[in-house]
């Protein structure tokens, strides 16, 4: 694996956004027992989640950051040259949601928009994407913006998901920076897992249909149909805890760091349980491990960027903050980068 590389390009400000609306699973009864709600949320530290309602898509929780972020940093939004929409859950099939969000922030017929479909690495290839438009001499600010509405692509009465996701929405600037800021990157994908996190039907290779709207009971009691969302738990956390460590570790080793040398570890919000795992793997110190979980559940590409908002809250990071982010999930693809957070503009989480 060759790694991305870069010196004097950093993240200068992120801004997130959830829904009002609440989700106690404590209480989520209505279709499992209480006995394994309770086991669910031991395993997955996954105890409260936010859903937007009917009208609300994940531009609009996008939007809502982003014009969070201007407001907060009061930068020129004109200098933004490019918008990068990372998102499973669009306003449509086509066209692009990135274009209508870039007209509806008001930023004119000059900037470059486009979408990205990726989940839960998709912070990691949405950085990696920004940052090489920002290391261009004519760019001048990059915007990536990270949405979902899972809680609309999952059956409630799915076993394995139900207690799972939840919605959200941020923006992250990028851009050039005087002080020097060592990053690298790494990004990995296995397509042969392709079917461990799966929504078999509503793309073109199995149409809509009357069929493929009906629900179907499966054999251990879950119901959904073939345009909600699947996922072989099992797999996915076999995946998580071999893969994932290892790319972690070799980007590290790339990098000429250690752990010490780390302030903050900042996974994709999937499972306390593989959190933790891969934690006492590294023998990391819980003080540095970063969580949001418990409180918005697993928000796919969402997670991180809404996580280190959630910890910082509204304010300017001044101090060396060197973080490792990693995202993994669906595809299969999992990716880590590295970077430091000094001179970032945090901007809170606000609702919408």
């Amino acid at each position: 694996m060759s790694y991305l590389k870069f010196e004097n390009i950093g993240i200068k400000a992120i801004a997130g956004v959830v829904p009002k609306r609440q989700i106690d699973n404590r209480t989520y009864t209505h279709f499992m027992s209480e006995k394994d709600v309770k086991t669910v949320i031991e395993m997955t530290g996954i105890a409260e989640r936010r859903f937007a309602d009917e009208n609300t898509c994940s531009s609009d929780l996008c939007i809502a950051a982003a014009e969070s972020l201007f407001t907060e940093t009061g930068i020129d939004k004109n200098e933004i040259d490019v918008i990068i929409f990372v998102s499973q859950t669009p306003d449509y099939r086509t066209p692009p949601s990135s274009m209508m969000i870039a007209d509806k922030l008001g930023l004119g017929k000059e900037i470059g928009s486009f979408d990205i479909n990726l989940g839960c690495s998709g912070y990691m290839y949405g950085l990696q994407v920004a940052f090489l438009y920002a290391s261009q001499s004519e760019i001048r600010k990059v915007l990536l913006l990270n949405g979902e509405t899972k809680s609309k692509a999952y059956s409630k009465k799915d076993k394995a998901t139900s207690l799972l996701f939840g919605d959200g929405g941020t923006a992250t600037l990028i851009e050039k920076i005087e002080q020097e800021n060592p990053t690298i990157m790494s990004m990995h994908s296995n397509g042969a897992g392709y079917k461990f996190i799966l929504m078999p039907a509503g793309g073109y290779r199995y149409p809509s249909s009357v069929e493929s709207l009906k629900e179907k009971i499966y054999p251990d009691g879950s119901i959904r149909t073939d345009e909600q969302g699947s996922m072989d738990g099992e797999a996915v956390f076999n995946f998580s805890i071999t893969d994932v460590p290892k790319d972690i570790k070799s980007t590290l080793e790339a990098a000429r760091l250690d752990w010490d040398q780390i302030d903050y570890f900042v996974p994709h919000q999937a499972n306390r349980f593989i959190t933790n795992h891969i934690a006492k793997k590294f023998k990391i110190s819980s003080e540095k491990v970063l969580y949001s979980l418990q409180k918005y559940g697993n928000t796919s590409s969402v997670s991180i960027p809404l996580t280190l908002v959630d910890h910082f809250g509204n304010r300017k990071i001044a101090e060396k903050s060197l973080v490792l982010m990693c995202g993994f999930g669906v595809g299969l693809s999992w990716g880590t980068v590295i970077t430091d957070l000094n001179g970032c503009r945090m901007c809170g989480v606000k609702e919408l």
